[in-house]
């Protein structure tokens, strides 16, 4: 009987993870501040990016959907697991051995490793189904796959297989490995019927669908046989707990690579036109799997090229900037008959969920890239991608195409027709450019076609989008990438977006900024906190009552951290002291961009103690000189501020008092306190 996992054992796999690694292996994190990263969430759609890492304290946090955790959490998160699940999966990752407490634990404690069961399980039939493809029954297989151009090399490379005519092949192979035929049936591999279990795949070629990471999560197959059961010319696995048809892309363990690195994605819609578009050298290409391209398709795209705004403008071929990555191009190849200009409106319709402009490539006699390249060879193919149209133009051409504009009816239906689309188009400028391109291409006045769009964008309660980010955004992720030292306005912004997209309380003053921006410098950089200033802090220096807590909680527990103290150990120390009613607060300034020069030195460094691993155990970080004049700007703010106050009350005191004596007294201490408060100024801010 399997006991828990020692806790001792949790924690070396929690130090050896090294979270950035972990993260970053699927969502692209830039310099977000010192020690902090950003990127898109992983977990909800997402434009702008609201998702923070702060590698040296294990911690992530998305101010968009507020979900939060270490690094355990997130595998939890983005693989679907039970902790002790992903406690396994990162063990395995690091190469640590786990251990169990004995008579600890029972079998309804955790339900086992069922996850990596059914991909141990599908990796199994994937060696079968390339087996099988050697096989004399195969040859129609192989005979398929060679008439379509491919070797035995491009076969092997993309691993095409075969399934076996007969009803329990796979079943008996599978059952010889020790698997269960509840788990056949869980991973999609077998169906339930009258005599028994039996393969769901029969009779046909197979190709593996995999994840980004090159685990086989399901197989797609195509009909082979005319006495077939199965009617329909291509099948893929059922959704599993692996295999979810609208979340996986064919073909992305092999452009993964080249997609971040390209800011490129071409979109296809078979397993051999992936084939040959990697063959021909474009190895950006992905395809669908049984489903048309939705929007969790697109939220897998968008991760990877790194949608952003600088995609969103430009209108042509890849926007080339000296020094600076590609701009990201989305492309989708379709037929040009009838079917394809169908998935082409539904894309259209698609085109919202990305910043950058999306593309449409269409041979002229309507080949897909599978006979294009037969046909024509590698170069068509490449043409075809480098050629391709925006689809706004490919869309509104289609439209416009099916009326007759020699009459005026066949204009104004044209008018009608194309209106709608150019009214979704959610850049104004764009949108007013193609009104005035199909009103030319129609024959009709600009106004006429500008009233439709209007009236179409009123009817949908459309909004006009700038291409531009605002201007205060622009400035504030200019300073959040921490590659110069921000300036005073830039740090002003990132201070206010902080105190807006906070969640705990909602008054982005002055006093709340500068009150929440030292309780951040306080987690992430303690020892920039100069020591004798802190000591100067009371509650009375606090007017937010959540920062109020926290100070209290920070005091009772001893103060500022000793100097063996690790990240791990201080973070844990906080949440300790803070209880569960500020453990969300705390996680959120812990992960919250400083406005700071972003040390690429200080990272490595980090990353290069105890090989590159476990940097939440590492001891807290000597601070910069930036760093601590920073945290003893805020330090000198909040005392000030509390000066400000007992000062007030006195002079409040001296006014209500009669005893002359008294009235001196209380004079000599406003007159101390007055100077000490020049003083503290003057030794931060120079006077």
């Amino acid at each position: 009987m399997a006991g828990l996992i020692r806790q001792e054992d949790i924690d070396k796999v929690r130090n050896a993870a090294d979270l950035y690694d972990i993260v970053s292996a699927s969502v692209k994190l830039n310099p977000a501040g010192v020690g902090s990263f950003s990127g898109l969430c992983p977990f909800h759609d997402e434009k702008t990016p609201s998702f923070y890492v702060r590698p040296s304290m294990g911690l992530w946090h998305c101010f968009g959907c507020g979900r939060s955790g270490d690094v355990f959490g997130y595998v939890q998160e983005r693989e679907n697991l039970d902790f002790p699940d992903a406690v396994e999966l990162l063990a395995d990752k690091y190469h640590i051995e786990l251990r169990r407490e004995a008579g600890r634990g029972n079998d309804n404690a955790r339900k086992g490793s069922k996850r990596t069961r059914l991909l141990e399980m599908n990796e199994e039939a994937q060696r079968f189904f390339t087996e099988q493809l050697k096989t004399p029954e195969a040859l129609p297989a192989r005979q398929l796959l060679g008439g379509r151009d491919f070797s035995q090399e491009d076969c092997a490379r993309f691993g095409c297989g075969y399934a076996p005519q007969g009803w329990d092949n796979l079943v008996r192979h599978l059952a010889n490995k020790g698997y269960t035929q509840q788990e056949m049936l869980d991973a999609g591999l077998a169906r339930q019927g009258q005599r028994g279990i039996y393969d769901y795949f029969r009779g046909r070629a197979t190709w593996p669908i995999r994840d980004s990471t090159g685990r086989t999560l399901g197989f797609g197959a195509r009909k082979l046989y005319d006495d077939d059961q199965i009617g329909a010319k291509y099948i893929n696995t059922p959704d599993t707990q692996l295999y979810h048809k609208n979340q996986v892309l064919y073909g992305i363990d092999l452009a993964k690579d080249a997609i971040v690195k390209k800011r490129q994605v071409v979109i296809v819609e078979g397993y051999t036109d992936v084939m040959a578009m990697h063959l021909a050298g474009i190895d950006t290409a992905v395809a669908t799997c049984g489903t048309a391209f939705g929007e969790e398709h697109a939220k897998i795209v968008r991760r990877l090229i790194h949608d952003d705004s600088l995609g969103a403008v430009q209108l042509v071929g890849p926007l080339k900037v000296e020094g600076q990555a590609l701009s990201s191009r989305i492309v989708f190849t379709f037929d040009g008959d009838a079917a394809g200009q169908k998935a082409a409106l539904h894309a259209f319709g698609l085109d919202t969920a990305f910043l950058s402009q999306t593309f449409v490539a269409v041979a002229d006699d309507n080949l897909d890239p599978c006979d294009l390249r037969i046909q024509r060879g590698d170069e068509a193919l490449r043409a075809l991608i480098e050629n391709a149209k925006p689809l706004y133009d490919f869309v509104l051409s289609a439209a416009v195409n099916r009326f007759d504009t020699t009459y005026t009816t066949g204009r104004m239906g044209a008018v009608k027709a194309t209106a709608p689309l150019i009214a979704q188009i959610r850049d104004r400028s764009l949108w007013d450019m193609y009104a005035r391109k199909e009103a030319r291409a129609i024959g009709v006045d600009l106004d006429v076609m500008r009233h439709e769009v209007i009236e179409a964008r009123k009817t949908m309660r459309i909004r006009d989008e700038d291409a531009y980010a605002p201007k205060r955004n622009r400035y504030a992720r200019a300073a959040e990438s921490g590659q110069q030292e921000p300036t005073a306005v830039q740090v002003r912004l990132i201070e206010q977006a902080n105190a807006e997209r906070q969640t705990f309380y909602r008054i982005p003053d002055p006093v709340f900024i500068c009150e929440q921006q030292f309780m951040a410098t306080l987690i992430q950089i303690p020892r920039a906190i100069n020591a004798e200033l802190f000591r100067g802090l009371n509650v009375h220096c606090f007017q937010t009552p959540v920062f109020q807590s926290m100070y209290q909680a920070v005091d009772v527990a001893g103060g500022l951290p000793p100097d063996s103290a690790t990240q791990q150990q201080w973070f844990g120390h906080l949440l300790d002291a803070g209880g569960p009613m500020l453990g969300q607060v705390i996680n959120e300034l812990a992960v919250m961009p400083l406005p700071l020069k972003f040390d690429e030195g200080a990272v490595q460094r980090e990353q290069d103690t105890n090989g590159g691993a476990g940097v939440a155990a590492q001891p807290l970080c000597e601070a910069s000189q930036a760093e601590r004049q920073y945290a003893n700007q805020l330090l000198a703010k909040l005392l000030d501020a509390g000066y400000m106050r007992t000062i007030e009350q006195t002079k409040h005191r001296i006014a209500h008092v009669q005893d002359s004596k008294q009235q001196i007294e209380l004079l000599g201490i406003l007159q101390h306190l007055e100077t000490a408060r020049k003083e503290l100024k003057a030794s931060i801010f120079g006077g």
